[in-house]
This record gives C-alpha cells, structure tokens and sequence, in this order.
C-alpha cells in the first residue's frame, strides 16, 4: 500500500478560489479580525451572494432579513459565516462523481457539520471550528472517486451501518475519507488540530487520545450516518461509544432525549 501523501499526489485536487485560501490564513492568524475576514469574502461577489441567500434561510432562522454582507457578519457573527463560506467554496470545487448522490452527500455533509456543532456546544469545544471540520470529513471520499472510481459501487452500496464505510474504504484503497481529507486539508494549510481531527476521527480510540475536536467529529459522522429520521439518529446516540462519551463527558440518554432532528441541518440550497 502506497503512502498516504503518494495516494494523494496521483490525484489531481481542485483549484481552490483565492478567497478560500485567504480564508483558511486567517484560520491560523489571531489578529484576523471581523474586518479582514469581511473584506475578502467581498471580492468574490458569487460567495457574498450565497452567503446572503444562506444567511436568510431557515438554517438561521434570524428574526429579520440581511441585505449586505456587514448585516451578515454582525447578525450570524464572523466565525460562522468564515466557516460557512470555506463550506460553500468547497461544496462548489469538488464534483461528485455519477456514483454518488449529490443532494444525499451534501445533506449528510451539513447534518454532520450540525451535529458536531451541536456536541462542541455541550463540550466546550469551537463550534465554528467543529462545524467546519465535520464538513470537510467527506471530502476525502470524492479524493477515492477521482483515483478509483471504479470501486465507489461497493464503498457506496445500501444498507450502510454507522462507520461501515470508513470500513470499506479501508478495504478497498487502504485509507478512509477522514485519512484523505486530513491530508488535503495539510497541504491547503488547514490549523494542525483541524489536520489532526480529521485524520483519527474515524477510530473511537485514536479520536480521544487526539483531541475533543476529532472526538466531536467521530461522534457526529456516526450519527449523521442515520440521519434519515430522527428516532434512528437517536437510537445511533445510545449506542455511541462509551469511551468516546466519557471522554467528553457527555451522557448518551441525556443527548439522546435532546438531540435535534437532521431535518433542522439539511437544508442544502446553498450547496446545489
């Protein structure tokens, strides 16, 4: 089996927009202020657009309307819309192959990115920055699509059990999604901890001898794994690893009974 960082120089990524670059410096700069994340979102008209339409959805559910991007910023606040906007930029450079459902990828990409918010609200973890992390885990399967599209059917095939495709994409290239989206985001300079997190997230073992973040993370791909309905999400809850729980300090019946059903992060306009 290849190197990771050999897999991925076989693969030729996307170009990221300029404005996405400009974003992730700033993930890694702590004088990057309100200012200075507004100003490069507002060079790409296109981005200011979808950001605007998003803001305004029922995702936010803000009490009153934004019509210019300083309303976006004051209203959602910088760190969520920075986050949602990396989102958006990824969303439109990665091209999904015919073998993967575009609207069903996208809905499990936002509902794992909204419960991973959800869970660092309860842990004391950076939302925006779980929310952020949770929606790029996926990534790294379009990276599989692009140098071995010919085993997507059985990495894709239905039924799926919470985990089980991390498990065959192991079987089918020798890394899983999390593992490649690791490494893409090392080489778009992504934060180290970012980097990190997705690279264990999907061993419940390696996830909490890493950091809360990747812990974050493992819990809320599993979970967006059965993000049909809300009582299977919930039944998902009770069976999340107790190691992984108590590391966080979290009680599985306590997010059971308060978990918010998929249908609240799966509004994907923004992204189709």
């Amino acid at each position: 089996m290849p190197e990771i960082t050999t897999f991925i120089q076989t693969v030729k990524l996307p170009v990221m927009p300029e404005a996405a670059h400009a974003l992730i410096r700033t993930l890694n700069d702590e004088d990057a202020d309100v200012v200075t994340v507004r100003d490069i979102i507002a060079k790409d008209p296109a981005l200011t657009t979808t950001l605007l339409r998003m803001a305004n959805s029922a995702l936010f559910g803000l009490s009153r309307s934004v019509t210019t991007l300083d309303n976006a910023v004051s209203v959602v606040g910088m760190a969520q819309i920075r986050a949602r906007a990396l989102g958006i930029c990824m969303a439109q450079v990665f091209k999904l192959p015919d073998s993967v459902n575009r609207l069903e990828f996208w809905r499990y990409s936002m509902v794992c990115a909204g419960y991973a918010k959800f869970l660092a609200g309860q842990c004391k973890v950076d939302e925006q920055q779980a929310w952020l992390t949770a929606m790029m885990l996926r990534l790294g399967e379009l990276v599989i699509a692009l140098h071995s599209p010919d085993v997507m059917p059985a990495i894709e095939r239905a039924p799926c059990a919470p985990g089980e495709r991390w498990q065959r994409e192991r079987d089918q290239i020798g890394y899983d999604e999390g593992q490649i989206t690791g490494e893409v985001t090392r080489r778009w300079d992504f934060p180290e901890e970012v980097v990190q997190a997705l690279g264990n997230c999907a061993d419940a073992l390696a996830a909490v001898s890493e950091s809360r973040l990747c812990a974050v993370v493992h819990l809320a791909a599993l979970w967006a794994d059965r993000c049909s309905d809300l009582a299977q999400v919930q039944a998902t809850v009770r069976a999340s690893s107790p190691t992984v729980l108590n590391y966080l300090g979290l009680d599985a019946e306590a997010l059971a009974a308060s978990v918010p059903d998929p249908e609240t992060f799966s509004d994907i306009s923004s992204l189709t």
